[in-house]
């Protein structure tokens, strides 16, 4: 933050990491690993969020010096905003500001008016009402910012591509960065699935167990995934003694999960578990992982549930294929196909130590190719790169 009068400056470059809002999300989650794990004697950070921070998300931050700001910001692009955000930006003097998603992109313009010197935008995932990346007022919107941007971090290859071949950015503005897991906090446990706090099926020993962790938003398809599972009884009625779903996450979706669920006198087969704390343990209690989404940029909950040695089931969007080995460590289906996700669900369910073998070996894949050091290794590369610093040794 700006010095005191008579205080000795602070040789750390300050890093503004501007997001839509600072809320649990995969992308606010990425942003917490981050300064967690940049080292502590090289870079300061601050969060600006252009609408609200949670404060008992934004208590991730295992740093007591850096600050969260709440702009407050109604809906809509808010040029009228900018005379804040510039404020803002003159008062905490960052060296570098990254702006994540489209949602924020607006703050490049008053972080360059307000002389910061490095500017990075990270694409993290599709728009909502864009998942195809075809909406043209969104491209324009991306191709107006161009020139406050001084490099792009992609976090997959098909959002990479998005910015080279329809956005148009040149290629040696882009860096393509995949998300890291905590491999530690999110690990297998000792001698197959454990119970998790308040599941109505920790006492079924012989139960096979599938399940999705995120908010019950439109582009999580949750209620998807629930006429799946019931789909998956039909094909194959002699997993009903011990199918059983998971939905752990809330949102406007949970009503038509829980009345889908009612209509076929199948409540009982699910749990649907609210917004949690405790993902890695829910993880944790899972047989296979499964993630209808409609679109994705990288996705955070794959990379923790392969870290938790569960096979994984999702559609094949985004980066999913980024992560997913087809075959190895889990399976793609098509997004919205009902019927091609209940056989891949029928199918792992009937061969439980072929599951396993996929969870095993996407715990395998992960530590090799997703870890938190390898991610925060390639930020600061990027980081030092803009700022004109020679690279780390």
């Amino acid at each position: 933050m700006a010095r005191a009068a008579g205080d000795a400056p602070d040789p750390r470059p300050l890093v503004a990491h501007v997001v839509y809002r600072f809320a649990v999300g995969g992308l606010e989650n990425g942003v917490v690993n981050l300064i967690n794990r940049m080292p502590h004697d090289r870079w300061r950070h601050a969060v600006v969020s252009l609408t609200d921070v949670d404060a008992a998300f934004a208590a991730r931050i295992r740093r007591d010096d850096v600050p969260c700001i709440a702009l407050h910001k109604p809906p809509g692009q808010g040029f009228w905003q900018w005379p804040k955000l510039r404020r803002t930006f003159a008062h905490l003097q960052p060296a570098l500001v990254h702006t994540r998603n489209l949602a924020a992109l607006e703050a490049q313009a008053p972080a360059w008016a307000a002389g910061v010197r490095a500017r990075v935008h990270g694409e993290h995932g599709r728009d909502a009402d864009d998942l195809h990346g075809a909406n043209r007022r969104h491209v324009w919107m991306r191709r107006a910012y161009r020139p406050f941007v001084q490099r792009y971090v992609a976090l997959s290859r098909d959002l990479a591509s998005y910015l080279r071949n329809t956005v148009g950015l040149p290629a040696d503005r882009i860096e393509q960065i995949y998300n890291g897991v905590d491999t530690e906090r999110f690990a297998p446990a000792a001698g197959g699935r454990a119970p998790v706090a308040g599941s109505p099926f920790n006492d079924l020993s012989e139960a096979w167990i599938v399940g999705t962790v995120g908010r019950m938003q439109a582009v999580k398809a949750q209620p998807l995934l629930v006429r799946t599972f019931l789909r998956a009884l039909e094909i194959a009625p002699a997993l009903r003694p011990r199918l059983r779903l998971v939905l752990a996450g809330d949102g406007p979706l949970r009503a038509e999960c829980e009345t889908l669920l009612a209509r076929a006198g199948a409540s009982d087969l699910a749990w649907l578990a609210g917004e949690r704390a405790d993902v890695p343990d829910v993880m944790r209690g899972l047989d296979c992982f499964v993630l209808p989404s409609l679109a994705e940029g990288i996705s955070n909950t794959i990379l923790e549930a392969m870290a938790s040695g569960l096979p994984v089931i999702a559609t094949d969007v985004g980066g999913n294929a980024d992560l997913v080995a087809a075959g190895e460590t889990g399976r793609l289906v098509p997004p919205g196909d009902v019927e091609a996700l209940a056989a891949a669900i029928a199918a792992e369910a009937a061969d439980p130590d072929r599951a396993r073998a996929m969870g095993r070996a996407g715990r395998s894949r992960v530590l090799e190719r997703f870890s938190l050091p390898a991610m925060v290794a390639a930020y600061e590369a990027v980081y030092r790169e803009v700022l004109g610093e020679p690279a780390a040794a």
